[in-house]
């Protein structure tokens, strides 16, 4: 699925799977900074998708990664910890 770094695209994939959310790439990307709660995800949605990613990569995310508010401050984080390998 990624190699490098979780793109938007990536994060609408996963909210549909680990959430059953539905929302448009695109406007994940128009605005980064749009508060998850608006998505219509919550926190246990969230923690689904830390899951998912964890499950996948073999890596430990931090536990910030499920408090995170917005999808930007989501993929900053994951990235940083996907980049590092820690």
């Amino acid at each position: 699925m990624i190699t490098t770094a979780l793109t938007f695209d990536e994060l609408a994939a996963l909210m549909k799977k680990a959430a059953g959310v539905t929302v448009d790439a695109r406007e994940l990307e128009k605005a980064p900074d749009q508060p998850f709660t608006t998505l219509g995800l919550d926190s246990l949605g969230l923690l689904g998708i830390v899951g998912e990613l964890e499950t996948s990569y073999s890596v430990a995310l931090p536990t910030d990664a499920e408090r995170s508010k917005t999808p930007a401050e989501f993929l900053s984080l994951v990235n940083s910890t996907l980049k590092t390998g820690v």
